[in-house]
C-alpha cells in the first residue's frame, strides 16, 4: 500500500485506493453455484491496476484486485486466519521450521484445472528466481535456500517448498519466522498456473486474458490502463455458495468532488472522500471511517540533498509539521497523527496487552511534536554543521487531490523554518502513482511522501523497510544499531516474544529519534457507503473482505 506493505503494501497517496481488498471465506461448494439474483457492488478505485502478476505486484491497488480473484493457502475470516486453498491450519514440526499443508481436493482454477501443490511450488520458485526481478522476493528470506537463490548461488528449484503429492505441500524454513502464517495471505504467495506464464511470458499479468483465477471472482475484461473493470463471481471457487456478490464493478475516480457526484447519483455504492469534501460530509448517515493498518511518512534522500544526512536538520523538518492541524484541516477523514511509523491498534503484547505503537510512541513523542521555534533552532544548528545557508529540495507525491493538498501543506510548513539568515526553499512535484513508485524505487527523489500498509499485524512489516539493504528504503537511510536490532528480532530472538518485543521497541525508538524517516499520520479512510451494503470488514492485514459483503435491507 505507498509503500508503502507488510512487509507490505505500497499505498496510493491521497485517496484510499478504495481500501485494499482481500477475500475471507469459509464453507465448501463442490459444484458451480449461480446466484439467485444479480447483486452488483459498484465502487471507486483511485487509479489503474499496475499489474495482476502476483510475483511483480508491489502496490495496494494490485493487491486489492488480486485478493478478489486469487486464493492463497489462507485468508482472514474477520480477525481469524482460516484455510482457503488449504483445508485448515498447517501441521507444524521441527521447532517451527517445517509446515505441512493439505490442499482442498475440490479447489479449481477458472479453466477447470485442479489447483495443486505444484502450482504453489512453481509460483514461489518463480518469485525468488532472480530472472523474475520480483521486488517482493525478499519476503521469502528465511525459507530454506531462499537467500542463496536470490543471490544467484543456487537454482530456484532448491527452494524449501515441496509438492509431496497433488494435495500436500511442505514448506521448510531455515529459521523461525514468527509471522510466517499471516505472511501467507500476501499476494506474493498466491499460486499461478505454469502454463499461463509460459504461454504469455512477459505479457502475463498485463491483461485479463493472460490469467486464470482460483479466488471468489474473475476479471476477464481487464487490461492495463483501463479506467474501469469488472470482477465477476467465480462459479468454480470452492466456497462460491458463500460469496454473496455476483459482481464488483470498479471505476477509477481521482478526486473527491467527482466521487461525491457519482455516489449521490447512485452510480457508485462506495467511495472514498478526502479533504474539505470529507469534512463537510461527516454528519451524513452514510459517512463512515475505516481505520487502516497503514502509516504515511516522509523520506529524505541524503545522497541527493546532503543536508538531509544531518540529524538536526531532519529533526527540524519533523518538528515543523503540525500533524494534528493537518489531519483535522487538510484530511478530515479520521486519520490520526503518527509518532512512529508503526500503526496503533495493530499489535499487542502477549504479556500485558500493551499496544506496540502506543508504548513505542511515548518514548519518542518529542521528535514528532510541533514546535516551530525549537525546529528553527535545530535547523540553524544543523545547517551550520553542513556549512550552507539554504536548504533547497523538491518534494514529490501523487497526483490525486488529497496528495496535492498534502504537498501544499508541507511546502508551507517547511517554508516557515526560514529564519535568521537560513532559507528553506521547497518545490513540489505531483506525479501519477506508478511514476512515484518508480522514482522511489530508483531513489530519484529528494524528498517523497510515502506510505505502507501492513499485510500482517507485526511491526517487522514496517521496520524491515528502513534496513540498509531494503529496496524500499527510498532515502537510503542507514543506522548500524537499527540494522542489528531488526536482525536480532528476526533471528536469534525470533522465538522469544519478550526479547523480540524489546528489540522492535528499541529499533522503533532509534528510527524515530534519529528521524530516519518523518512519521506523519496513520490513515483513516472516510467512506460514503450505500446503506444497503453490509459486511465490509477490515482484516488484520488491512484489507476489506469483499466476499463477505452483501447487498440488501
Amino acid at each position: 500500500m505507498e509503500e508503502a506493505l507488510f512487509m507490505g503494501i505500497r499505498l496510493k497517496l491521497g485517496v484510499l485506493s478504495a481500501v485494499l481488498i482481500a477475500v475471507v471465506l469459509a464453507g465448501c461448494g463442490k459444484k458451480p453455484v449461480s446466484a439467485p439474483k444479480q447483486t452488483v457492488l459498484t465502487r471507486m478505485e483511485s487509479d489503474n491496476i499496475p499489474t495482476m502478476d502476483p510475483a511483480r505486484a508491489t502496490d495496494a491497488i494490485s493487491s486489492q484486485a488480486m485478493a478478489n480473484v486469487y486464493a492463497g493457502l489462507y485468508r482472514y475470516d474477520g480477525k481469524t486466519l482460516t484455510g482457503d486453498m488449504a483445508t485448515g491450519r498447517a501441521r507444524v514440526s521441527n521447532h517451527h521450521h517445517t509446515y505441512t499443508f493439505t490442499l482442498r481436493k475440490n479447489a479449481r482454477w477458472s479453466d477447470g484445472k485442479q489447483v495443486t501443490a505444484e502450482d504453489f511450488v512453481y509460483a514461489w520458485q518463480r518469485v525468488v528466481d532472480p530472472a523474475t526481478k520480483s521486488e517482493y522476493a525478499y519476503l521469502f528470506s528465511g525459507f530454506k535456500n531462499a537467500d542463496a537463490i536470490m543471490r544467484g548461488e543456487k537454482a530456484p528449484n532448491r527452494l524449501g517448498v515441496t509438492a509431496v503429492n497433488k494435495t500436500t505441500l511442505k514448506v521448510e524454513l531455515s529459521r523461525t519466522i514468527p509471522y510466517f502464517e499471516p505472511l501467507l495471505t500476501l499476494k506474493t504467495f498466491y499460486p499461478v498456473e505454469k502454463k499461463q506464464v509460459l504461454k504469455y511470458g512477459d505479457k502475463f499479468g498485463t491483461s485479463g486474458h493472460t490469467l486464470t483465477f482460483n479466488g471468489p471472482f474473475t476479471m476477464s475484461g481487464w487490461r492495463e490502463a483501463a479506467g474501469s473493470w469488472t470482477q465477476k463471481k467465480n462459479a468454480r471457487y470452492w466456497n462460491a455458495k458463500n460469496v454473496h456478490l455476483t459482481a464488483i464493478k470498479n471505476r477509477v475516480v481521482k478526486d473527491s468532488a467527482t466521487a461525491l457526484q457519482l455516489f449521490d447519483a447512485g452510480k457508485l455504492d462506495d467511495v472514498v472522500v478526502t479533504g474539505d469534501t470529507a469534512k463537510q460530509l461527516q454528519n451524513r448517515s452514510v459517512f463512515n471511517v475505516v481505520p487502516q493498518n497503514a502509516t504515511f511518512y516522509i523520506e529524505m534522500n541524503g545522497k541527493r540533498v546532503p543536508a538531509f544526512a544531518n540529524r538536526d536538520v531532519r529533526r527540524a523538518l519533523s518538528m515543523a509539521i503540525n500533524r494534528k492541524q493537518f489531519v483535522q484541516q487538510v484530511l478530515g477523514d479520521g486519520s490520526q497523527p503518527a509518532t512512529t511509523v508503526i500503526p496503533a491498534g495493530m499489535m499487542y503484547s502477549g504479556t500485558n496487552g500493551a499496544d506496540f505503537a502506543t508504548e513505542a510512541g511515548a518514548k519518542v513523542a518529542k521528535y514528532a511534536k510541533y514546535d516551530l521555534p525549537a525546529a528553527r533552532k535545530l535547523l540553524a544548528k544543523g545547517m551550520q554543521q553542513v556549512g550552507t545557508k539554504e536548504l533547497k529540495f523538491t518534494l514529490v507525491s501523487d497526483d490525486t487531490d488529497g496528495a496535492k493538498n498534502t504537498l501544499s501543506y508541507l511546502q508551507a510548513a517547511f517554508g516557515k523554518l526560514s529564519t535568521g539568515g537560513y532559507k528553506v526553499t521547497v518545490n513540489t512535484k505531483s506525479v501519477p502513482f506508478k511514476t512515484r513508485l518508480a522514482l522511489s524505487t530508483s531513489h530519484d527523489v529528494d524528498m517523497v511522501v510515502s506510505a505502507w500498509g501492513a499485510n500482517y499485524p507485526d511491526p517487522s512489516s514496517f521496520l524491515d523497510l528502513f534496513t540498509a539493504q531494503n529496496q524500499y528504503n527510498t532515502g537510503l537511510w542507514h543506522n548500524t544499531e537499527y540494522n542489528q536490532l531488526v536482525k536480532k528480532a528476526e533471528g536469534v530472538d525470533a522465538a522469544s516474544p519478550t526479547k523480540r518485543w524489546a528489540d522492535m521497541q528499541r529499533a522503533t525508538a532509534v528510527l524515530s529519534s534519529e528521524v530516519g524517516v518523518i512519521s506523519f499520520y496513520q490513515r483513516g479512510a472516510a467512506h460514503l457507503t450505500n446503506a444497503q451494503v453490509h459486511g465490509m470488514q477490515l482484516s488484520p492485514n488491512g484489507l476489506i473482505s469483499f466476499d463477505q459483503v452483501r447487498i440488501g435491507k
